[in-house]
């Protein structure tokens, strides 16, 4: 059922990353970080569910049928929905910034330089740990800001390596070097 979800979600546009990449400054992409696909689950149950409703509404009498097979509908509407908004929900990493791009029908778009990034902590669940996924809180320079929480995020650890590498590529933080008694 998760393989078919996938193939309608490519059918889909992306958040066209591209458009919001600074080509002309040199900004390159490093790493488009999609959601884990556990976050798919519950609009699958939920099509299940309404795909059971509808078969049940069968059974039922005419007069009353309609019941079961609006429930399903409207179960139907929410998990396309639910999927929708995970799906177009983008996390990217570049050589310049960190940025997230997220919205169905329109589109929101939270940056954080590099150099304003202070700290990442990676949160891994006992079912995230199993399943592969983790989440990101970053801490940065800026008191509010839209980068907080990066949830179900798939292989965290790498992620979180990619960023801390184009930190270190960017010249913030100080290499310690093995071989420096002072390091």
């Amino acid at each position: 059922m998760l393989g078919v979800l996938r193939q309608w979600l490519r059918l889909i546009p992306d958040q066209e990353i591209g458009k919001h990449l600074l080509a002309e400054e040199g900004e390159h992409t490093i790493d488009v970080v999609r959601h884990h696909w556990v976050v798919y689950c519950r609009a699958v149950v939920e099509a299940v569910l309404a795909l059971l409703l509808g078969v049940w509404a069968l059974f039922w009498r005419v007069d009353v049928a309609w019941i079961p097979m609006v429930l399903g509908l409207g179960l139907v509407v929410h998990a396309v929905w639910t999927a929708l908004t995970w799906h177009m929900d983008v996390f990217v990493v570049t050589n310049m910034r960190v940025f997230r791009a997220s919205g169905v029908l329109s589109v929101k778009t939270a940056t954080m330089p590099i150099s304003r990034i202070l700290d990442i902590t990676v949160e891994k669940p006992f079912v995230g740990r199993i399943l592969g996924y983790g989440h990101f809180v970053f801490e940065s320079a800026a008191q509010a800001q839209g980068l907080r929480d990066i949830r179900y995020i798939g292989d965290p650890d790498e992620r979180d390596l990619t960023i801390q590498r184009v930190v270190q590529r960017s010249g913030l933080r100080k290499s310690v070097r093995r071989d420096d008694p002072h390091g």
